[in-house]
């Protein structure tokens, strides 16, 4: 395989030739998440959980057995037969350091790593890094591992310079491996959010963005000199109003492009804003036109066209385990969805590659016996409403019961202090994702503690294993499509 540049607006390979970068997200596997998975709360959390229900040799081999089957050579094989030339791998820095032992470099991690690496290396796929979850939380959700609200990297040194010689230790262990297509230096960063957040208006600390990644890249050219960097907008990667110039060479910029014809309602046809903090009840007309609206609209795109850089969707999706009839309707939205960004020029990778039954092109089955034995487990989570940011799921008695508290306490305060709808939205993160979640952690647990490892070994099997999966086929279908031109 070929080191791969930047020359303008196109990513290049050592020959001079055009290279569009087109394939999938790994979520899950070295950084898991709640809807993925099936587990509720934190990967940090329900590992703790986990072995100290079951101990902790047991609880080790539970989770990495989940990820032996969760992400395979089959799973590659499985990709390139789907066309795609890259896969974006999130990185939880968990996997690679611990907290209480920083700057000593966990081999187990990297061992696991480097055999994904080897695989896509043997069916020639490129490999972007993605550090998805970093030292002090980079945002205040769930996909960063955090089960706080807090986004503390952007207020202690001590955080980011743990993140710059990790990245260090990459460059240096993979600086002459032409698969690494480049280093996607931080997943949805969000910068003025540290105590939490309270208020939909939101205002980016641009210089502190801006200062974290030109420190990482100079650090990283000190050891490699070869690889694309990819940078990430913030406000989880929408927003690059106040990014600096490009900086140094051989940089791509990253957007986050979920619309809401991927997941909620008809398309083509007239839907409600849900994403829309202010406008949430308005209705509009998503079709092709409306897309191609949006993304020339956004923040990414305008910024690649300024500039002269190339753009990287780095994730989008569609959401496949609603009502049946609207199947078709997701499949012609992410359709129309590649096209656009193939007519631009854009490189993409979509979320996600497995999971559940939500987003993947493989999905674990119903009947599969991992998700029967937590079914009592995921309906709670349902109730519970704890799937934080999940903004197609219809309301249910839980999240009523919260609006009614948030109502309440804003009534009591002021209603001129406090925004009505950011109060609902972030009380709800904050009783159903960063306490209730801990609640269910020993429930979801207990599912597992009195399983041998055998068994443990053959539900894990039997219900991730790529060849004992659920294939999406018409997302498939479309993927192999749109790869392909």
């Amino acid at each position: 395989m070929n080191f791969l540049q930047t020359k303008g607006s196109k990513i290049i390979d050592e020959a001079g030739n055009q290279v569009n970068l087109k394939g999938y997200c790994i979520g899950g596997w070295m950084n898991m998440e709640d809807f993925i998975n099936g587990f509720p709360g934190s990967e940090e959390g329900i590992r703790e959980t986990v072995a100290e229900a079951m101990g902790k040799d047991k609880g080790d081999f539970f989770f990495d057995r989940m990820l032996d089957y969760f992400f395979a050579e089959e799973d590659v094989r499985f990709l390139k037969e789907c066309g795609i030339n890259v896969v974006r791998i999130p990185l939880n820095y968990r996997h690679f350091e611990d907290d209480c032992n920083p700057y000593h470099y966990k081999k187990t991690g990297f061992d696991r790593l480097d055999k994904a690496i080897d695989w896509c290396e043997k069916y020639q796929i490129y490999v972007i890094l993605d550090m998805h979850a970093v030292p002090g939380w980079q945002n205040t959700d769930w996909h960063c591992d955090n089960p706080s609200r807090l986004a503390l990297f952007w207020k202690h040194y001590h955080f980011q310079d743990r993140f710059i010689k990790l990245w260090m230790e990459f460059a240096t262990r993979y600086k002459d491996k032409p698969v690494i297509a480049g280093y996607d230096l931080m997943n949805e960063p969000i910068t003025k959010v540290w105590r939490g957040r309270f208020y939909n208006a939101y205002q980016p600390d641009w210089d502190s963005i801006n200062s974290v990644y030109k420190k990482t890249v100079a650090a990283i050219r000190e050891v490699d000199k070869k690889h694309i960097i990819f940078l990430e907008g913030d406000n989880f990667s929408q927003w690059f109003s106040g990014f600096a110039e490009p900086f140094a060479d051989n940089l791509v910029y990253s957007s986050h492009n979920y619309i809401d014809s991927g997941l909620t309602g008809t398309y083509p046809g007239v839907i409600k804003m849900i994403w829309d903090p202010i406008d949430k009840d308005k209705e509009i007309l998503w079709n092709k036109e409306k897309q191609i609206e949006i993304f020339y609209s956004q923040e990414g795109t305008k910024f690649a066209q300024k500039h002269n850089v190339p753009l990287w969707i780095s994730e989008f999706g569609s959401v496949f385990n609603g009502p049946v009839d609207l199947i078709p309707d997701r499949l012609r939205s992410i359709d129309d969805q590649l096209s656009i960004f193939n007519e631009f020029g854009a490189h993409w990778t979509m979320w996600t590659h497995k999971d559940l039954g939500t987003m993947g092109a493989l999905t674990a089955k119903p009947d599969s016996p991992f998700v029967l034995r937590i079914g009592n487990i995921i309906e709670k989570k349902n109730l519970l409403n704890l799937h934080f940011g999940v903004r197609w799921l219809p309301e249910n008695t839980c999240k009523k019961k919260i609006i009614e508290l948030a109502d309440f306490v804003r009534e009591l305060i002021g209603f001129d202090s406090v925004d009505l709808e950011a109060n609902r939205k972030y009380m709800e993160q904050a009783v159903f994702s960063n306490y209730t979640t801990v609640l269910l952690q020993k429930p979801y647990a207990d599912c597992f503690k009195n399983m041998s490892l055998e068994e443990i070994d053959a539900m894990l099997s039997a219900s991730f294993a790529a060849g004992n999966c659920n294939v999406n086929q018409g997302l498939v279908d479309i993927v192999k499509q749109r790869a392909k031109n």
